[in-house]
């Protein structure tokens, strides 16, 4: 480890270790630091220069993709990005910092009405929403294959759209945004008709079916969806359920490809506020944070009183040090709709 200006992967490996075990975060993500440590110091003089310079790091037993890049990070004289990330947020109150990331908040991009599977009608949704302060709200009631959550069918959902246009002086200022919340399809395709997404001002993409599928078919459908042009946030992207009787695993994808093709096309990745859902995981925050995305801060509410559950999303995305401006909810809704204008341009 004798490349001129490099700093120790062994020590800042284990300084990540350290402040994922203060922050309470899980055991195995830890170990995997420490062991990636451990792998580093056993090595000969000058080998881990060697595997840097042949790109072989992640061939070492107990490497994986995150470690190896901290590795080569360090041993270039940089402070490796996962560390910085850290220390950007070690010490701070999650509690302050979530509440002073919630107040930044203007709107909410993910919300349902009873004409899919949510509670309540698009006035009582609105009203609540102004009495939490936001400037604006996405209706994105789900797409018609979806079946099970009453989705829209393309003639139901443009009489959505007129009741939305309908309401909107009765709220004034406040504004009511037409969207959908579409299913991404076996083949990556989105599951309305693309002249009517284009007519809407927010589309979240999301998958509902096929969670379980293989790494290769999981990414190549987000991938599809993403290059379509045709979405603004990649809803609930594991599809993971933590709590209750719908526990359930994440999809297995390809989170770097993704993310970095989202944050390529400006697709927004969503921190999903539902209790059951908290999606994505930290670990894969960190990982769009590094990949440069955008990031929309949604509570996915079926029910008024669940428009409140931004706190959850707001403590998560401060505990991961994403930075407010990258957040595309807390922007004014002119820029907003600048942002997801683009799909029109």
């Amino acid at each position: 480890m004798g490349t001129e200006g490099a700093r120790d992967p062994v020590a800042d490996l284990r300084r990540i270790a350290f402040l994922l075990e203060r922050a309470g975060e899980a055991t195995y993500r830890v170990r995997a630091f420490r062991r990636a440590a451990g792998t580093v110091a056993d090595l000969d003089a000058g080998e881990i220069d060697a595997r840097v310079a042949a790109g072989t790091v992640g061939e070492l037993p107990g490497i994986g993709a995150v470690t190896e890049r901290c590795i080569v990070e360090s041993l270039r004289g940089e402070e490796p990005v996962y560390l910085r990330r850290l220390l950007a947020t070690a010490g701070r109150s999650v509690d302050a910092d979530g509440a002073a990331l919630r107040a930044l908040l203007r709107g909410d991009l993910h919300s349902h009405t009873d004409a899919s599977d949510g509670g309540s009608p698009l006035a009582e949704m609105a009203a609540a929403a102004i009495d939490l302060g936001h400037d604006y709200l996405a209706i994105t009631d789900h797409s018609p294959r979806l079946t099970v959550a009453n989705g829209l069918s393309a003639d139901r959902l443009r009489a959505q759209l007129g009741q939305i246009r309908a309401l909107a002086p009765a709220v004034a200022p406040f504004r009511l945004l037409t969207g959908i919340e579409v299913d991404i399809d076996a083949d990556g395709t989105l599951d309305q008709e693309p002249a009517l997404l284009a007519e809407l001002d927010v589309v979240v993409a999301s998958l509902h079916s096929g969670l379980r599928g293989s790494r290769d078919v999981v990414t190549g459908r987000m991938l599809a969806a993403i290059g379509s042009g045709q979405m603004d946030v990649l809803g609930h992207c594991t599809g993971r359920m933590v709590t209750g009787k719908r526990h359930r695993p994440e999809s297995d994808f390809d989170a770097e490809r993704v993310f970095a093709a989202a944050a390529a096309a400006d697709v927004a990745i969503e921190v999903n506020c539902r209790p059951e859902r908290l999606d994505p995981p930290k670990r894969l925050l960190r990982l769009a944070i590094e990949a440069g995305c955008l990031f929309s801060i949604d509570s996915d509410a079926h029910a008024p009183g669940q428009l409140d559950w931004l706190p959850y999303g707001c403590a998560r995305a401060a505990a991961c040090g994403i930075d407010p401006d990258r957040v595309v909810d807390t922007w004014p809704v002119e820029r907003l709709l600048e942002w997801t204008g683009r799909r029109r341009g």
